[in-house]
């Protein structure tokens, strides 16, 4: 086995002699014996100075080149060069892309549909019916997601390629909130105010278990229907809000004055017409099905009832229902006034008992106080129908008869 060489050895004459650093002979180190004998044959080793890397020569070539102009004329022919390369290999990509068989959409099989529920899959490939037997590439799908999106049950949809030769169409639709009353007509419409035409199979599905909703028109522009949707969403939120239900039982509601909502409200077998003005409904419907029932049996005609005014209830009866007293039932006193026997009016019936006097329909004009702002015309026409204070108890012996 061979042995590392030793870093010294002693020569003949009892010197250490010491090996040559590398690159010696490069150096110009004389020849002579003397000369060797001063650098190599020493008690202490050569002194080697430390090995440094050119840095920076590539660098400052490449400079002198951008600076010269034959080096500048090089590297533009070069930059030139690349992207003529880059552009016919573009053109080439884009040639085989548009031209090539593969890419062909070529039947309605290569379209797939998803999230459709009321639109048919007829009615949404009328929108690609264009398209067929075209290049996939051809297809601009900004304008289809527009055209898909311009029909009535489309809140949204996106619209994707498929290498290599199908699309891809993801529908969101529409959310009905509401029947509406389009003339003789009953569509649909959603929280947005858009109009729905009536799906075939809604009949008798539970899912669209709506009230009728009314004062929304066709020729209505779509920033008034969504403001007066907004109306109608929050009086069906405040009345859900307790989890009672209580929107079960509006058969239709009326939004066509945004300062008093009106709603047909089905108890007892009947419906009657009721205010609730434009604020704390839930307040208002619990004190209507408070009362009701004893107002029906009083007023069997009771047609409607005005809860907006905070000093009073103006109650209305079915037109041509008159409201007189009972037979010969005694005299009784009614919002603090005493009433004669006899039969009343049925036009100025106070509390269906009788007329009031003047300074009666005075009194009860001045403590209607609406909770929001009501129109003059409303507290007119209050004095005309039976009113029922809510303070005052309605005696159990008043009848009220057709």
């Amino acid at each position: 086995m061979l042995e590392a060489p030793e870093e010294s050895y002693v020569s003949a004459t009892g010197a250490t002699v010491w090996p040559a650093p590398a690159g010696a002979l490069q150096r110009g180190y004389g020849s002579g014996e003397s000369a060797y004998r001063d650098e190599y044959l020493s008690s202490e080793p050569p002194y080697e100075k430390p090995y440094v890397a050119r840095r920076g020569t590539y660098r400052m070539r490449l400079r002198m080149l951008l600076r010269s102009v034959g080096g500048r004329i090089v590297l533009g022919l070069a930059g030139a060069l690349l992207v003529a390369v880059l552009a016919v290999a573009a053109v080439g990509v884009r040639y085989f892309l548009l031209h090539d068989g593969r890419f062909l959409l070529g039947t309605s099989a290569d379209i797939q549909i998803k999230g459709n529920e009321h639109l048919t899959r007829q009615q949404i490939l009328s929108v690609f019916g264009a398209d067929l037997e075209r290049n996939l590439f051809r297809v601009n799908l900004a304008e289809r997601r527009a055209d898909l999106e311009r029909l009535p049950w489309v809140e949204h949809a996106t619209v994707m390629r498929l290498l290599p030769n199908q699309i891809r169409v993801q529908i969101t639709e529409r959310t009905p909130v509401a029947f509406v009353r389009q003339g003789t007509q009953i569509g649909l419409v959603d929280a947005g105010g858009v109009l729905l035409d009536m799906p075939p199979e809604a009949a008798g599905d539970p899912k669209y278990s709506f009230p009728v909703l009314t004062g929304l028109a066709a020729s209505d522009p779509l920033s008034v229907r969504a403001a007066r949707m907004e109306i109608y969403k929050r009086f069906m939120t405040e009345l859900d809000s307790s989890n009672e239900h209580l929107t079960r039982s509006l058969s239709e509601v009326d939004v066509s004055n945004p300062e008093d909502v009106k709603a047909v409200v089905t108890t007892g077998g009947s419906d009657i017409l009721v205010h609730f003005g434009d604020e704390d409904f839930l307040n208002r419907y619990r004190e209507f099905q408070e009362h009701v029932a004893e107002w029906k049996t009083q007023y069997p005609k009771l047609a409607s009832a005005d809860m907006r005014y905070e000093g009073q209830i103006v109650l209305e009866m079915q037109q041509g229902a008159g409201v007189p007293l009972a037979g010969d039932a005694a005299p009784v006193e009614a919002d603090g006034g005493a009433l004669t026997g006899g039969k009343a009016d049925p036009s100025t019936a106070v509390g269906a008992k009788s007329a009031p006097t003047s300074a009666q329909d005075d009194n009860a004009r001045n403590n209607a106080k609406p909770v929001a702002k009501a129109k003059v015309a409303a507290k007119k026409a209050a004095a005309k129908k039976p009113v029922l204070k809510k303070a005052a108890a309605t005696p159990a012996s008043a009848a009220v008869s057709q």
